[in-house]
């Protein structure tokens, strides 16, 4: 039996070692310019850009199309989606496994809606990864990757809303009035999926503090972080640093971010994936 993981793009996650896997590109676009979310996107050029660029901009989801030539030639199909609730990403990938399962009788496929996004994804890719080696059934790794997500969360740190506020995620004047008094916004993905504000801050330091509190009231002691920057690596690894200092036993591993989240998170974002204490182990 031939098993495959399978996330979109927003996970920034385009190689995994040890099983098949398969990223599928979500795309940025704009009056100018389309963005594909490949390796090969230089995402720091792409952010500068969206910087200065005045039009509007949106983005694309893989279609049902891209999802079944993602799933052909897996027995047993593992996919992670970005949150439901801000794109058509996890109903396309739902589309193409029933379409799948029907062309391919024997054939299983699990979809995943991480309610997420970004390094939350990265989590439950590798979780999902881990019980795959270690010879979990088809059945028991939908079972247990699923509790697992549960005990899986995101925070982020953004010092502009511009590309937010242009898709209708956040308020144009708020986005306005953050960028002229230098608030960086610290947020987290709620238990719908959605978006949520926690707090606004003046400066980094105190965006990164807040994080490890943060992480800490929702029941981080120690374990695996993973923290994506957008052209922020010496803010990533402070917070790393930061993480380690107040943690025991931190597993921390610090990524860029890929096209789909450097055009929400913009330059000088940061996304941060954790477990809480309570999340199973394999």
């Amino acid at each position: 039996m031939k098993s495959k993981i399978i996330v979109d793009s927003s996970a920034n996650l385009y190689q995994m070692d040890g099983v098949e896997f398969q990223s599928v590109p979500m795309k940025i676009i704009t009056s100018e310019a389309e963005y594909t979310d490949t390796p090969e996107l230089d995402v720091v050029d792409m952010a500068k850009t969206m910087r200065s660029y005045k039009g509007k901009s949106s983005t694309s989801c893989p279609n049902v199309g891209d999802w079944m030539e993602a799933f052909e030639g897996a027995d047993e199909v593992y996919a992670v989606t970005i949150t439901g609730t801000l794109s058509g990403c996890y109903n396309a990938a739902c589309t193409a496994k029933e379409e799948y399962e029907d062309a391919h009788p024997g054939a299983k496929v699990f979809i995943l809606d991480s309610l997420s996004t970004g390094p939350e994804m990265t989590l439950i890719a590798e979780r999902m990864r881990e019980l795959i080696l270690a010879g979990r059934s088809f059945e028991q790794v939908c079972e247990e990757v699923t509790e697992y997500s549960r005990h899986t969360h995101l925070l982020f740190s953004l010092e502009s809303l511009n590309n937010l506020a242009r898709n209708g995620r956040c308020s144009p004047a708020v986005a306005a009035v953050a960028r002229m008094l230098g608030i960086r916004v610290v947020g987290q993905a709620s238990s719908g999926g959605e978006l949520e504000v926690i707090c606004k801050t003046r400066g980094e330091h105190g965006a990164l503090e807040r994080i490890v509190l943060e992480m800490k009231s929702h029941g981080y002691d120690g374990g695996r972080v993973r923290i994506v920057h957008s052209d922020n690596p010496n803010a990533a690894h402070r917070l790393k640093n930061m993480i380690e200092a107040v943690f025991s036993g931190v597993q921390a591993e610090v990524i860029a971010c890929g096209g789909l989240c450097a055009y929400y998170a913009e330059l000088g974002g940061l996304l941060v994936g954790y477990e809480d204490a309570k999340a199973p182990t394999v």
